[in-house]
């Protein structure tokens, strides 16, 4: 029964000191939040360029069947030379428009 008691009372006295420990780093930490002034952010916040506002394009959707063998030779040169299919058919189109007089395209043909 006495040693019943003690282990008791032991674990009640161990508890009780790490909650005052705690409760003196808690209090400690709100001290120091208050009293400390926050840092200042060191990122640099930049304004956008106009220019790259004025480049992008409008886009629209365009879907075609074309033959098999075409959309691999498009897939095969686009890994070779690490262009999207998206790309490669946009420099198509403009090629064949800039070759029969059609358009007048700011951006280079790729």
């Amino acid at each position: 029964m006495f040693i019943a008691a003690f282990i008791i009372a032991y674990k009640y006295s161990f508890n009780s000191r790490a909650m005052e420990d705690y409760k003196k780093k808690l209090g400690s930490l709100a001290d120091k939040i208050k009293n400390e002034t926050p840092q200042t952010p060191i990122q640099q916040v930049l304004p956008v360029k106009a220019q790259l506002i004025a480049t992008v394009e409008e886009e629209a959707r365009f879907n075609n069947w074309i033959p098999k063998d075409l959309k691999k030779k498009i897939k095969a040169y686009g890994v070779q030379y690490d262009m999207s299919q998206k790309d490669i058919t946009i420099a198509a189109l403009k090629g064949f428009l800039k070759e029969h007089g059609v358009g007048n395209f700011t951006q280079e043909v790729y």
